[in-house]
């Protein structure tokens, strides 16, 4: 097996959009395709007719690309193993379950073929993660009551089962490794039990440890968002998601918890993962995310900025792009998610979200006089630069007796209104001394 070039698969059902689950699969196969040099198969397990649509598997094949994780073949790269949907491929499955008939391996069931599960034969295999499993071929399928049950390959309405397809299409498509959720261990001794019976010999497995939400609890929607498009919408980079999802089951040998998406593929290891249930952290997301906004090209960040100033109605097109990308610039690490960004930013577009949340009701009227003599003289010196107003606040403060915070404070929340912002002269200096000027003014805190 390890002289044969890598191939994996993800399989997906198109019967909704591509879950967190669905893409912390997707992610472990590429990453090996990616460090072994081998293929990454996109397959569309679509023989559930009722629930399956090409809308959906559109869905899929979108989420993946938002995510960046590209397939070397599938339904629409078409490759020497197709075709790539099982809808396509059920002749197939008729040949050789009919095979399997005709040695008297299977049976006829009415319109259903049944595989007839031997007994007194030991199942066993060595799983990548889990390490060697072996199960007699009596508990490999049985009932409620415990006894044996043969497996059902093909049902009467003509479609192939789960554990049956996948044989066919794995030992079909040459897959070499089969990495897929730990919930799947229980359906590979029936796998094998197949690939035996055809004298194939079965790929390598390595299931994948189950993904928790921070109540330790089987990841649902009551966690949060659960589709991949719902951390787009939200705010997060596909690259972030990337990394976070990497780390649900396995971490690289350097340590690093931030990384890209070329370094894990360059790093990942399959034996390296954990068994041990991962938590879905969404705090340990957000910092992973903040952690890449940082690293952005500024015109990059700004592309992802934009929409959501646009949507929250702020007037964009009434600045170029320089100022915008300095803005976000100087926003340095505020803001753990776009949507964030976009929010803490706003008051460098228009002085309307600072009127919104400032009053400026707590100022003691008997303040004022001090604060209006300092922010005049602010305003009327000759340099309008963050280093030369800082170095005047300074000495103003000292020659005025009035600590620097108690002057600098109500300037951040009038130019802002926010308690926390950027350096607020590096704010002013961008801002401007009339806008400044203005946003003092409507506070009474300065001359018109």
């Amino acid at each position: 097996m390890a002289s044969k070039k890598t191939r994996v698969r993800f399989a997906p059902s198109p019967t909704g959009a591509l879950h967190i689950g669905g893409a912390h699969t997707a992610l472990f196969n590429w990453l090996y395709a990616r460090h072994t040099g081998g293929s990454f198969v996109l397959r569309v397990e679509d023989t559930d007719r009722e629930r399956s649509t090409l809308e959906y598997e559109r869905t899929i094949m979108d989420g993946m690309m938002w995510l960046g994780l590209d397939w070397d073949e599938g339904p629409d790269k078409p490759g020497p193993f197709g075709p790539y949907r099982q809808s396509e491929r059920l002749d197939r499955y008729r040949e050789y379950a009919a095979q399997l008939v005709d040695q008297g391996l299977a049976y006829h069931d009415g319109e259903a073929i049944l595989f007839k599960v031997p007994s007194g034969h030991k199942v066993q295999f060595d799983d990548v993660v889990y390490g060697h499993i072996e199960v007699a071929s009596e508990h490999a399928s049985v009932t409620p009551e415990g006894t044996i049950k043969d497996i059902v390959l093909v049902k009467s309405d003509g479609m192939p089962t789960y554990n049956y397809a996948n044989v066919i299409d794995d030992y079909e498509m040459a897959i070499t490794c089969v990495i897929r959720g730990e919930d799947h261990i229980a359906n590979t001794p029936k796998q094998i039990l197949i690939y035996e019976a055809f004298g194939w010999e079965p790929p390598l497995f390595g299931h994948l440890p189950m993904i928790l939400g921070m109540d330790k609890k089987k990841l649902s929607k009551r966690h949060g968002a659960t589709s991949v498009f719902e951390y787009s919408d939200l705010g997060y980079l596909p690259d972030a998601v990337i990394n976070f999802l990497a780390l649900l089951g396995w971490s690289p040998r350097t340590g690093e918890e931030v990384f890209s998406r070329a370094e894990a593929a360059e790093l990942f290891e399959l034996d390296k993962v954990t068994k041990r249930a991962a938590v879905l952290d969404t705090d340990k997301l957000k910092f992973i995310n903040q952690e890449h906004l940082k690293r952005l090209d500024p015109a990059k960040r700004l592309e992802l900025i934009r929409p959501f100033w646009v949507q929250s109605g702020l007037p964009v097109s009434d600045f170029d792009d320089a100022y915008l990308a300095q803005a976000l610039e100087l926003m340095g690490g505020r803001g753990q998610t776009t949507q964030e960004l976009a929010d803490y930013s706003d008051y460098f577009l228009s002085f309307e979200p600072v009127k919104a949340r400032y009053d400026a009701a707590e100022i003691d009227p008997e303040r004022k006089p001090v604060l209006r003599a300092y922010y005049d003289a602010l305003l009327a010196q000759p340099s309008w630069t963050a280093p030369e107003m800082e170095a005047f606040s300074r000495a103003w403060s000292e020659a005025n007796g009035t600590p620097l915070k108690q002057i600098a404070m109500p300037l951040r929340m009038s130019l802002t209104g926010r308690k926390v912002s950027p350096g607020i002269f590096e704010v002013a200096e961008l801002l401007g001394r009339e806008e400044c000027r203005q946003r003092l003014a409507h506070y009474g805190l300065a001359s018109k």
